[in-house]
């Protein structure tokens, strides 16, 4: 009697089962996701680690040339005399001397170069050194100054000088560079004598005679007599110790000058490259295979979903 005839009806309609049976394979599915993403990794890093990549640090041993100068400036009060032209404007002639100075110290960054500036008597501003930038801020601090004992100690300045360099015992050349505009009327040694000590102890001494003949200071500002520069004086010194004398009426001689001594006192630098290399193939291995060990885990508890 009941065949063919259809049942009483569920309260709670399935339309299947099977979406319970997906729940537990989502995740299974997101980890085999990142493993291939691990495995791509693995080998990117290892063919990375054959290649063997390095680091490169290149840097330049810095040598002294072996040249070691002393400058030896003129800072009496006659160097205010404001007879130089530089950019159209009168400027003194300290200010055309440091100038000068500033740019031929800038051209011989591999020469030991010291700073001695002098009027009645020498004055150490900066000694011999390779720390340029200091040296030039000295050099900028170098002036006439009325609280300084005032004349022109030419022979007390080269002789300060040569005992700077004399002490110097590595130098391949020492030279001096001497600026002034006035004769020796000062100190306690002449400067023929000087040069003669500077002659035995190797130096020679190239002699600047800056500034003009009509250049004079207002009277006011004379604490000695008006002097002609010594020509003769500074040629002999010169002489002695087989260097040269310079006469500078202008900017452009003075600048002349400088370039005329930074040729004849060049020398050859020989500079080192220095490369340093460090390996870093260990790290690309270290995580290549670290890559490799997250992949091999991810795999295998990583379950494929069932077929529906």
């Amino acid at each position: 009697m009941l065949r063919n005839r259809a049942g009483t009806q569920n309260s709670i309609v399935f339309s299947s089962l099977s979406i319970l049976g997906t729940l537990g394979s989502k995740p299974r599915n997101l980890a085999g996701a990142f493993a291939s993403t691990f495995l791509i990794l693995t080998i990117t890093a290892a063919a990375i680690a054959l290649a063997r990549p390095q680091l490169s640090n290149t840097y330049t041993e810095r040598k002294a040339s072996g040249i070691d100068i002393v400058v030896a400036m003129d800072v009496s009060t006659s160097m205010e005399i404001d007879d130089f032209i530089i950019n159209g404007r009168r400027v003194d002639r300290t200010t055309a001397a440091r100038l000068v100075v500033r740019n031929f110290i800038q051209l011989r960054p591999n020469d030991r170069i010291g700073l001695i500036p002098f009027a009645g008597q020498p004055y150490q501003e900066s000694p011999i050194t390779l720390e340029h930038d200091w040296l030039l801020s000295k050099l900028d601090s170098v002036r006439p100054n009325q609280e300084l004992s005032q004349g022109t100690a030419i022979g007390s300045a080269i002789a300060a000088s040569a005992v700077r360099l004399d002490k110097r015992e590595d130098s391949k050349s020492r030279i001096i560079i001497l600026i002034t505009d006035g004769s020796n009327n000062s100190g306690r040694m002449s400067p023929i004598t000087a040069a003669e000590l500077a002659k035995e102890l190797g130096i020679r001494v190239y002699t600047v005679a800056i500034g003009t003949k009509e250049g004079r200071l207002p009277n006011f500002k004379q604490r000695f007599p008006s002097q002609e520069f010594d020509t003769k004086t500074l040629e002999q010194i010169a002489e002695i110790t087989d260097a040269q004398y310079y006469r500078a009426k202008s900017t452009e001689d003075l600048q002349s000058t400088f370039s005329t001594i930074d040729q004849l006192e060049k020398t050859e630098v020989k500079r080192n490259v220095i490369t340093e290399k460090k390996d870093l193939h260990f790290y690309f291995i270290v995580a290549a295979i670290s890559f490799l060990l997250i992949y091999t885990v991810l795999t295998t508890f990583t379950v494929p979903p069932s077929p529906n």
